[in-house]
């Protein structure tokens, strides 16, 4: 899950269209990409801990 975060993100940073740029819109991406997947791996490793016992 944390791995598809990291791909997702990348992905819609590399193949969005030039016509799209904004200096605003890379820092939301790079925020996005840099915070939300470390943000969200205790939720995940937890619900995963959960389901191995």
């Amino acid at each position: 899950a944390v791995v598809s975060l990291f791909v997702c993100s990348s992905f819609f940073a590399y193949l969005k269209p030039p016509s799209i740029f904004s200096p605003s819109l890379d820092l939301e991406l790079s925020v996005l990409y840099s915070v939300v997947p470390p943000a969200l791996n205790p939720l995940i490793y937890s619900l995963r801990n959960q389901e191995l016992k």
